[in-house]
Order: C-alpha cells, then structure tokens, then sequence
C-alpha cells in the first residue's frame, strides 16, 4: 500500500455528527467486505449517505455497477443534492489510499472517506482529497 500525500492537512470536509456514526455502523456490519457508497449534501455540508453495493464482494476493492452508480447521480439531481464525497473501508489494512484508491480516483473535487472497521483504529474514518495520484488528507468537521 501506498499514500503519495502532499502537504499538511489539506483543507476542512464538513459532515453532520451523526453521519460519521451512519458510515462506521455500515462498515462493521460485513466486515469482510469493502462497503462503499456517495455522500452528498447542500452548502458544502455532507448530510446524506448513499449507501451502494460493492459490485467486486472483495476484501481490498471496490467498484459501483454503472446501473446503480447512474441511479445515485439521479437521486442526487432529484434531490437537489450535490456530489460532496465517496466512501469505502478497508477491512483488514490501514485507512489510508491505497495504490488502486489513488489510480481509481475519478472525481478530484470530491472527499474520499476511507473507513476502518476495526475497533482499535486510532482513527476510523479519515478523509482526503485525491487528484492526479496524489491524496491529501483533509480535516473531519462535524457540525
């Protein structure tokens, strides 16, 4: 596994509280599995999970059904909600961008939250911004 950071923190990602607790509970349901999903909001604030199925079933990947990555576009548009971050754990490695994170990272305007579903992480849900393989880990603001 490798993390390219550049800087400090990068910057502030703002999340409503409870939703930290929502992607920690979905990350420990299956375990052994990588969960994944878009977070959307208004105003820059990150309110809604939108919870996804991992099309690979795989402990160290995941990947959204075109179908169903379509119908979460839709049901943001819908909603009037904007595209603020996307989510997935890594149930048995550090949360931190993997090699395949920062190679499959398709939208660099967006917070990538990389969850832990073990109980003894120091950290279980971190973000960061990733753009041209490079990530920057950003500050978690709960308002």
């Amino acid at each position: 596994m490798r993390m390219d950071c550049v800087g400090e923190m990068a910057g502030v990602v703002r999340v409503r509280s409870a939703l930290l607790d929502t992607l920690l509970a979905e990350a420990r349901r299956e375990p052994e599995v990588e969960c994944c999903g878009f977070l959307a909001g208004r105003d820059g604030v990150i309110s809604v999970v939108l919870s996804a199925q991992n099309a690979l079933a795989s402990a160290t990947a995941y990947e959204i059904d075109p179908a169903e990555l379509f119908s979460l576009f839709r049901r943001m548009r819908a909603e009037r909600l904007d595209h603020l971050g996307i989510y997935h754990s890594h149930p048995h490695s550090d949360n931190a961008p993997s090699a395949r994170d920062l190679d499959c990272a398709f939208y660099p305007d967006a917070a990538y939250f990389i969850l832990s579903p073990q109980p003894d992480a120091r950290r279980p849900v971190r973000a960061f911004r990733i753009a041209h393989g490079r990530a920057a880990e950003l500050a978690i603001e709960s308002v």
